[in-house]
């Protein structure tokens, strides 16, 4: 879902592109906090024309009324943006969730981005509270498990940093989204990306598993390290083998695993571990070609 700045849709207001995950297609959108409060990732282009900032509160809580006039009967899952919202105070926090429960009496899920710095800045007892209150799913990327990757992409957590904050959350019960960038770590990095973002997806051991293909945009940084010689994109070919030591090594208790974001080239689906033989067949007839790919031009951000 994306738009121009200022924007309303059928009365809703929104500031510059809205983002959203594509679980969170049905899903009211909640546009708490304007960009991205790290916004310093190389690969990223989604929050690079906003300052970031909290929402004036009695403007956010103007929307929830609006759509609670428009579509409070409809309404059973929320998701706050932007880009990290789960940055916002506790206080602010309590409020929103009391008003989106209070608008939408179908209301039975509250989602958000997060960043394991978010999580990490929560106590325990605060992130309880916000499961309390109803935010009960936390969509995070660490995009890559190699410390190398992750710091070259200027992700600003590492390894051990995600596991935390993942510990946290599990803690607090919430469950958790992670996703992960197949290519994130080019052709120099290809291999330790691949085996340490399988062995992150079990640390963290995530409800829900995404894998995305990173798409190289003009202007970002990673843009300009592939125009200088010092980042190239690993093949197609090469992407798919990523994939494929992805979910031949990551063993999550139980996690929902998709591949359906517009970005990949191979769309799939299933649980982790117990439909590895299946993805990892299909996965197999794709690099061997008996599968087809999806066409370059019929992918997407």
């Amino acid at each position: 879902m994306c738009g121009t700045k200022p924007q309303e849709h059928g009365f809703l207001r929104y500031e510059g592109k809205i983002y959203r995950p594509p679980s969170e297609a049905y899903s009211y959108i909640l546009q708490a906090t304007i960009g991205c409060s790290w916004n310093a990732c190389t690969y990223c282009d989604m929050y690079r024309d906003k300052s970031f900032r909290v929402r004036d509160l009695p403007e956010t809580l103007e929307d929830i009324q609006q759509a609670k006039l428009l579509h409070g009967t409809e309404v059973e899952k929320v998701f706050v943006a932007d880009g990290d919202a789960l940055v916002l105070p506790l206080e602010t926090w309590e409020i929103l969730l009391r008003e989106c429960r209070e608008a939408f009496p179908r209301l039975r899920r509250v989602s958000a981005y997060a960043t394991a710095m978010n999580l990490l800045e929560k106590s325990p007892e605060e992130l309880e509270l916000l499961r309390e209150w109803g935010l009960s799913l936390l969509y995070i990327g660490p995009e890559s498990g190699d410390d190398v990757t992750l710091k070259r992409i200027a992700k600003g957590a590492d390894f051990a940093d995600h596991v935390e904050g993942a510990r946290k959350a599990h803690i607090a019960g919430m469950k958790l989204s992670a996703i992960f960038l197949l290519g994130a770590g080019g052709i120099e990095r290809s291999e330790e990306h691949r085996r340490e973002s399988a062995r992150l997806a079990t640390a963290m051991d995530p409800r829900f598993v995404s894998l995305l293909t990173l798409t190289v945009i003009p202007g970002t940084p990673i843009a300009k390290l592939e125009e200088g010689g010092r980042f190239e994109l690993p093949p197609v070919l090469e992407l798919l083998r990523e994939l494929r030591q992805f979910v031949q090594d990551a063993n999550p208790s139980d996690a929902i695993f998709r591949t359906n974001h517009a970005s990949n080239y191979l769309p799939l689906g299933g649980r982790l571990p117990r439909d590895r033989t299946r993805i990892l067949e299909v996965l197999d007839g794709a690099l061997s070609g008996e599968i087809p790919l999806t066409p370059e031009g019929a992918r997407g951000l």
